[in-house]
Formats: C-alpha cells, sequence, structure tokens
C-alpha cells in the first residue's frame, strides 16, 4: 500500500505480536507478481468476451470445443485469486496502523470501489449511458463491498474471522435451492448475496452475488497472517494447503455429492469427460470452484516466493497498479472492439453497448482473440510501468485508494 500510513502500533495488530513476525516488507513482490499474472489472464477473459464470434457459454459441453473451453476456464483462476490477495494486502495494511485505522481504511476504500464499479467501471463496458441491464455489480464490487464487510471482521479475534471465511465458504452450497422468488420482498436482497441476476430497483445486473466472495477475503485476511512468519514456516503452509485444497477438489468432485450444484458427468470422450469433471459452478463460486482454483493460487505463490523468477518483473507491475489496470484495460479492450466493429461493417453506436448485446455476425475466431489479447497487454504494460513509477512517487493519502 502506498501513501502516507499512521504510525504502527504492534499491539494493535495480531500478527505483529506472534514469534517471528514484523520480518516482511510492505510489500511482497510474489504477491505483486501473482496478482499481476491473474490480471493478464483476466483480459483474455475479457477479450474473448467482447471480440469473439461465439454466441454461446464457452463451457456448454455439448456445443463448446476443448480450446475454446480451457479459453475460459483458464481465467476462473482470476477472481478467487485477486479476491484472496486482496484479503491479504488488508493484513499487510494493518501492519502500520492501528486496528481502528485498518477498519476506517476498509471502509472507505470499500465504499469506493462500489462506487467506481457502479460509474466508471459500468460505462466502460457499456460505452452508453442508457445502461440497458443497469449498472454491472462484478469483480471490483464484490471486493469493495467484502472490504467493507472485513472492516467489522478485523475487530474480532482472528480464530473468529478464520471461523467466518470457513463457514461461508463451505457451507454456502447448502443455500443452493433457495431461490429469490420463494423469499417475495426479501428476493432482491438475495440476489445480490447469493445469486446472479438482475434487480429491477435500483436496476443492476449482479454478476457477482456476496456470497462467498467475503468469506474468501476474510480467508485472505487471516493467511495474510502466513506472511509474517519465517520463510521456511510460510513456505511449508502454503504447500500444505494447496496440496489440501487441489486433494479435497479432487475428492469431493469425484463423489458428485456436495460441493457444486452441477455435477459431473461421463461424456463421449475421456477430454470431454476431463473438462466435465472441472467445470465447476463461478456464479456462485461454488465451495468446489474455490478449491479448485485457490489451491493452485497458494501453490504459485509458495514457488514465487522460493527464489527470484527471470521475466515476472513486468507481472509485478502490473500487479502494483492492479486496479489503474483494471479500469484502463475496460476502455481499452472495449474501444478496440468499437474499431473491429466498425472495420466488419457496422456503425459505432451498434458497439457502444454490453456485448450482449453486440450484433449476431460480429466477431473473430479463437486465434484472433488471443493476438488480440496479447497486442492490448503490450499496450498496457508500458501505461502501467509509467503510473507505477507516478505512484511510488506520490505522497498523498489518496495514493492508497488508487
Amino acid at each position: 500500500m502506498t501513501g502516507a500510513l499512521a504510525p504502527f502500533h504492534p499491539a494493535e495488530h495480531p500478527a505483529v505480536a506472534a514469534p517471528g513476525a514484523g520480518s516482511g516488507p510492505g510489500r511482497l513482490p510474489a504477491v505483486d507478481v501473482l496478482r499481476g499474472a491473474v490480471m493478464a489472464i483476466m483480459l483474455l477473459d475479457h477479450v474473448r468476451a467482447y471480440y469473439t464470434s461465439v454466441r454461446f457459454d464457452p463451457t456448454d459441453l455439448a456445443r463448446t470445443t476443448a480450446p475454446l473451453f480451457l479459453t475460459r476456464w483458464i481465467t476462473h483462476f482470476c477472481a478467487p485469486t485477486f479476491v484472496l490477495l486482496a484479503g491479504m494486502s488488508a493484513w499487510l495494511a494493518g501492519r502500520r496502523r492501528t486496528r481502528a485505522e485498518l477498519s476506517r481504511y476498509l471502509l472507505a476504500r470499500g465504499l469506493w470501489l462500489v462506487v467506481v464499479e457502479f460509474t466508471l467501471v459500468s460505462f466502460g463496458w457499456y460505452f452508453n449511458l442508457d445502461f440497458e441491464l443497469g449498472v454491472i455489480a462484478q469483480v471490483i464490487w464484490a471486493i469493495g463491498a467484502s472490504m467493507v464487510v472485513l472492516a467489522g471482521l478485523v475487530w474480532l479475534p482472528l480464530p473468529a474471522v478464520a471461523a467466518v471465511a470457513l463457514g461461508m465458504i463451505s457451507g454456502h452450497n447448502l443455500l443452493d435451492g433457495v431461490t429469490p422468488e420463494a423469499l417475495g420482498a426479501w428476493g432482491s436482497a438475495w440476489t445480490v448475496l447469493h445469486v446472479q441476476g438482475a434487480l429491477a430497483r435500483p436496476a443492476a445486473l449482479v454478476v457477482y452475488p456476496l456470497i462467498p466472495w467475503v468469506g474468501v477475503m476474510a480467508a485472505g485476511y487471516v493467511l495474510g497472517a502466513w506472511l509474517d512468519r519465517p520463510p521456511v514456516v510460510r513456505a511449508r503452509r502454503l504447500l500444505g494447503a494447496g496440496v489440501v485444497l487441489l486433494a479435497g477438489f479432487v475428492v469431493l468432485r469425484s463423489l458428485n455429492l456436495y460441493g457444486d450444484p452441477r455435477p459431473w458427468a461421463a461424456q463421449a470422450d475421456l477430454l470431454t469427460t476431463a473438462l466435465s469433471f472441472i467445470n465447476a459452478s463461478k456464479y456462485p463460486p461454488s465451495l468446489l470452484y474455490l478449491m479448485m482454483t485457490i489451491g493452485p493460487a497458494l501453490l504459485a505463490l509458495r514457488w514465487l516466493e522460493r527464489a527470484p523468477r527471470p521475466g515476472t518483473a513486468w507481472l509485478a507491475t502490473l500487479g502494483q497498479v492492479a486496479f489503474f489496470y483494471y479500469v484502463v484495460h475496460i476502455y481499452a479492450m472495449h474501444a478496440g472492439a468499437v474499431v473491429l466493429g466498425v472495420a466488419q461493417g457496422y456503425a459505432p453506436d451498434e458497439m457502444a453497448r454490453l456485448f450482449l448485446m453486440f450484433p449476431a455476425e460480429y466477431g473473430v475466431g479463437l486465434p484472433a482473440v488471443w493476438g488480440a489479447t496479447l497486442l492490448l497487454l503490450a499496450g498496457l504494460y508500458p501505461l502501467c510501468r509509467w503510473y507505477a513509477g507516478v505512484k511510488r512517487r506520490g505522497r498523498g493519502w489518496w495514493w492508497s485508494y488508487l
């Protein structure tokens, strides 16, 4: 976290009272590299949505191809890793803040992120002010709202925060049968909490309902305490947790008893059967979806920490300015889609809308989607590198919100 920070009081932060605490730097390079990696992969998902000629769900096994499915599936790692690392960053921010200061910071930053999601970011998805489906509540909304909740959770003992995180992540699939319609007047609230869908009042499209994303951020906050442990201890814990989550995913998924509302099934061939096995539900993220994605994220964090990795500096740059990158990439990506649409003979106003409303015949194939992703990434990196330098030199308190 950059910017003016209040004096640090060890007694206020449970991590620093532990043996071996306080040895880590304010920023951990491995965290920035991992965050940058998922931000780069995220670009692929959004380019696919705005540039593709495919008009069906890439995870629909009856219609998809393996390359198309995996292009979508690899991006499943982005949101869980991003939210988990946001929780870890909240812990790191608490190193130099009292508990009260950390709580106020999380509350203010969380509300700021929600406002940005519903204004600047939503406009980037549409490029018009009609907002035909309403404001888009996606990952920035989920992170912001989760920060607001975490602002209260930080007052609890760390084991209590861990219990909240574990209960929400592991138990929320018990609520899969509850529908907004069944709750009458409370249906809209349930959409915000657990069911992807549209809200009429106020007009909004809830892509990321909050449960269990709040639990994922709380889990990241708890795991952030590991970052204060000696490297050997930290590496052992990250390895153990990653392996347990992956093994648990394989076992639970094999049983088809609990953890995902969409069971896997044997398909016509071995490859499609394997795709069915890993085709876990993202909206809301099921227990198995989170185990499948967070497990490798923890293993990747351990691997990145063990030694400097050649060629990762550019990812660290993206990770250091993730919020800036997120906002800018939406505008750059959508602007490119407008240019592509005009080149294919469509009017600019046909492309100045959410991708779900693009012309039926518009778009390019998967190789061009990958190529456009690489071109956009190459263009975004110098801009992010420049901004990272500006942010490092910044001294105002507001830099911690950017």
